[in-house]
């Protein structure tokens, strides 16, 4: 006869077991590396299928649109291309002057980077991590550190990359910062992530620095990372309270974090390949060097010395 209560496995060697199998994973977290990306790999069709619903719907809304909105939306969008076209011709005519300046200072020109469109597949589920999944890879010639945008600012940075797709971490993730600089005085900071999708946070900032609500944060440049002029962020508080060492200051992200579905990946180095470096969706970037794509390159700035002579 068979007892009625059976004795399992007692917890203790289920918590020894446990801390065995956690150490091992811990050693052996870079040597799998390529094991994951084969699996993030291996499921990228899986990705695709789960997308399919989605688009089956979103194809069905667009046949439901009527011609009123569709006449009204053609008409919005002439006016934005419009006051755009003006903005154009404008931006043109600094580009030229800023050519000539630094011409006369004997700094290197901004290139037009390379650019190609990515469309957003999943939100990643992980609640301590902000991250998004694309469908660009490596077949596309990202790269892990790659800049990534939206129409109104920086985004995030790639993080991981398989053969079709690859991993964003958004720059409100508590893991990122950016180094910006103000573009009423140039003054430099760094923007870090504080989970929240509408704000980030700039740290260690001295009660006496010249900062205001309202502020434009752009890519400074420096960190070899992102290139310099990107929109980022705007200050939307600053206090200074006597009692703490450094003042709060907060800004909220530029780019709609909370509702992004097409991005836009960059080459910043790619300036000088001869290739037309216009964004279109789908275009390859096979002719992209390989040390390009690994390490960004940054511009240089003239000393002080150089600018008096």
């Amino acid at each position: 006869m068979k007892p009625i209560f059976v004795r399992g496995v007692s917890n203790q060697f289920r918590l020894t077991l446990a801390i065995i199998l956690s150490v091992l994973l811990i050693v052996a977290n870079d040597r799998l590396t390529p094991v994951r990306q084969s699996m993030a790999t291996l499921l990228s069709p899986l990705q695709y299928l789960a997308n399919v619903p989605g688009d089956m719907l979103d194809g069905f809304a667009e046949m439901l649109a009527t011609r009123t909105m569709l006449e009204r939306q053609n008409a919005e969008m002439l006016r934005q291309q419009l006051m755009m076209s003006e903005r154009l011709q404008r931006f043109e005519h600094l580009r030229q002057e800023n050519e000539r300046l630094r011409t006369l200072l004997g700094s290197p020109l901004h290139m037009d980077a390379r650019k190609m469109v990515a469309e957003v597949m999943e939100v990643a589920s992980d609640p301590f991590h902000q991250q998004i999944v694309i469908n660009r890879g490596t077949q596309n010639g990202v790269y892990v550190g790659q800049p990534v945008l939206d129409a109104q600012g920086i985004v995030g940075q790639v993080v991981e990359v398989s053969a079709i797709t690859a991993r964003v971490l958004l720059m409100s993730d508590t893991s990122h910062a950016i180094p910006v600089r103000i573009t009423r005085n140039d003054v430099r900071m760094i923007v870090n992530g504080t989970s929240e999708l509408d704000e980030v946070e700039l740290r260690h900032v001295a009660k006496s620095t010249d900062v205001k609500v309202g502020d434009l944060l752009v890519t400074s440049g420096l960190g070899r990372r992102f290139p310099e002029g990107y929109p980022v962020a705007r200050v939307t508080v600053v206090e200074r309270d006597d009692a703490q060492s450094y003042a709060k200051v907060m800004a909220q992200p530029l780019a709609a974090l909370d509702r992004i579905r097409y991005l836009l990946l960059i080459w910043p180095d790619a300036g000088n390949n001869p290739v037309n470096t216009e964004a279109v969706e789908g275009t390859t970037v096979d002719d992209v060097n390989a040390p390009a794509q690994n390490e960004p390159a940054t511009e240089a700035v003239p000393t002080a010395a150089e600018e008096a002579q």
